[in-house]
């Protein structure tokens, strides 16, 4: 049966190796992995760093854009309330 890890897990052991204040075999015997496995993830989180920020980049503009659209709409909920009690 294969083992399974956590993101949170695997995050720690990406961040421990980062440090690179422990060699790679100290890391994978203390935490019991296999070091092709810890350069597999490694590999996998450099890959994704500039995603990472792209998305939250991405993020922001599109709440500017909603806030915006927001605040288009209150604005002719106004002007329809304000048609209405004339109309009245």
């Amino acid at each position: 049966m294969r083992k399974q890890y956590s993101s949170q897990f695997k995050a720690e052991v990406v961040v421990e190796m980062l440090r690179e204040e422990k060699t790679l075999a100290e890391i994978a015997a203390e935490r019991h992995v296999h070091p092709t496995l810890l350069h597999r993830w490694r590999a996998l989180a450099l890959a994704e760093l500039p995603e990472m920020f792209t998305r939250r980049e991405r993020g922001r503009a599109e709440r500017a854009e909603q806030d915006k659209k927001v605040h288009e709409l209150y604005a002719e909920i106004g002007r329809l309330s304000t048609e209405l009690e004339r109309m009245k």
